[in-house]
């Protein structure tokens, strides 16, 4: 068994972009489990524990899909969880209607909750100041996506490791 999610990973630029973000929460006091910059990626489809990536693959492989390009669009926290967001885009969003469709035609299992774009930055956050601070800077950046990973997770001693196990190319 495996512990796989859908994901799209960043360009450099919009790595870098996260990262600085971080590092001026880091300064302005925010406390917590930041997310190491290797692992920051925007999650399609979480599939959690199943032995057969290779299915997983060849249901990715089945749904084409045009390059489309994604906006960096706000900050967030749910809970003790502060987010980076990605604006409204339909071409995203029908290509993960279509992936999570082809999913469950297939007998592969995921995480069902609507589908809401976002990137964790640090979990187990705190921060004792005005939140209204930190969210008025948010950061800016544009990617165009052209490929999505098949990603694997284990718990390493120093926290999560995300391992690329294969993905698809766009049409």
């Amino acid at each position: 068994m495996m512990r796989l999610f859908i994901a799209i990973e960043f360009d450099e630029e919009i790595l870098q972009t996260l990262t600085k973000l971080q590092s001026e929460w880091k300064v302005s006091g925010v406390r917590g489990n930041f997310t190491p910059i290797q692992n920051l990626h925007l999650t399609l489809a979480f599939i959690g524990e199943y032995g057969n990536p290779n299915a997983v693959l060849e249901a990715m492989n089945s749904v084409s899909f045009a390059p489309f390009s994604i906006n960096l669009d706000g900050i967030g926290t749910f809970r003790d969880i502060f987010w980076a967001g990605i604006s409204e885009n339909n071409a995203m969003s029908n290509y993960v209607r279509r992936l999570r469709r082809v999913l469950a035609e297939n007998g592969i299992p995921y995480d069902r909750k609507k589908f809401s774009p976002h990137i964790t930055l640090v979990r187990s956050a705190e921060f004792n100041r005005n939140m209204e601070e930190l969210l008025k800077s948010p950061p800016n950046g544009e990617m165009e996506v052209k490929s999505v990973s098949l990603m694997s997770s284990t718990r390493g001693k120093n926290g999560m490791i995300y391992t690329k196990v294969g993905g698809v190319e766009a049409d």
